[in-house]
């Protein structure tokens, strides 16, 4: 493997260090919060910046609609919630509010997808991506680990616009560079392959790699691209990895309508038609359990990885 785990930390405490981190080095940032501060990790943005921190309570609407307000007088606001509260409570506000007038929000949502684990359903959001990037002009970014969602924590306030964080609550791998730079819209290639292109986001890049390594011992050569930006999506690399290989996996903890897989499904139909297939939750909502059982259940591991695989190279 050409990746080391360097131990397991959860995401959201990679956002909460960016998050201190430009409490530290850009005045204008703020935070807002819809009374889930520990569960967000912003202690210590708040314990070094307490007069650039609202409480807004369980009024996550409200957040949304102050938070654009607060862009009118040049701050740079970041909200703090679940995914679920983040997107589908609070959708009309984000949608009038804040990416109708290009609002200069950066909405942070922990505890996405089935990871969430024992909450069950009602919280495990499957379709936010989906959501929020059917929004004109707003960017969605979906980091692999600890050090890449601190480093885009700390990107997005000098991008302007509204932007869509989305991270989680398990402790997964940490594997990519401590103080890497962070791209906007640029894909990352983690392995070279000439077999098959497996692009990945969140927490499956590691299981991608896990596969592509597996894969690797049975004679499977697998590139594996890790796609932190879904919106802009970097097209180039698809194409690029796409040409070379002739087939195509998508990974991501989503609803495979709406995410990843379709924003790459409409590059290649339009620009390289290949065959490509999904691993992805089922159209169906999620249940309480551990996040392990449960990326075990409905195939969101490296397992359903090395599936898919096998699957697509029969229809190359």
């Amino acid at each position: 493997m050409k990746y080391t785990d360097t131990g397991k930390k959860d995401t959201r405490s990679g956002f909460g260090a960016g998050l201190a981190e430009l409490g530290r080095t850009n005045p204008n940032v703020v935070a807002l919060c819809a009374d889930l501060i520990g569960s967000l990790k912003m202690e210590k943005f708040i314990e070094e910046n307490p007069e650039r921190f609202f409480q807004i309570g369980i009024a996550e609407a409200n957040m949304m609609g102050i938070a654009a307000g607060l862009t009118i007088g040049g701050k740079i606001p970041f909200t703090g919630t679940f995914a679920a509260f983040s997107t589908g409570r609070v959708y009309d506000q984000i949608r009038q509010s804040i990416a109708y007038s290009g609002k200069n929000v950066k909405i942070c949502a922990s505890h996405a997808g089935l990871t969430l684990g024992e909450d069950g359903a009602t919280h495990q959001i499957l379709e936010d991506i989906g959501l929020m990037k059917m929004l004109p002009g707003m960017v969605v970014i979906n980091p692999c680990d600890y050090n890449q969602t601190k480093a885009a924590t700390i990107t997005i306030a000098d991008y302007v616009g509204p932007v869509y964080l989305r991270f989680g609550r398990p402790a997964v791998a940490n594997f990519t560079p401590e103080n890497q730079k962070f791209e906007i819209g640029k894909g990352i290639q983690l392995t070279e392959g000439t077999d098959v292109t497996i692009i990945a986001t969140g927490h499956l890049v590691w299981e991608a790699l896990l596969a592509a390594d597996d894969l690797e011992k049975q004679g499977i050569s697998a590139e594996v691209i890790n796609i932190h930006t879904i919106k802009p999506l970097d097209e180039e690399i698809v194409i690029k990895s796409a040409t070379k290989t002739g087939a195509v996996v998508t990974c991501e903890e989503h609803n495979y309508y709406g995410g990843l897989g379709e924003s790459v499904a409409r590059v290649l139909v339009q620009k390289l038609p290949t065959p490509q297939e999904f691993v992805a939750v089922n159209d169906t909502f999620g249940e309480s359990g551990t996040p392990g059982a449960l990326m075990k259940k409905y195939g969101l591991n490296k397992d359903g990885v090395i599936t898919a695989v096998m699957k697509v190279l029969k229809r190359k």
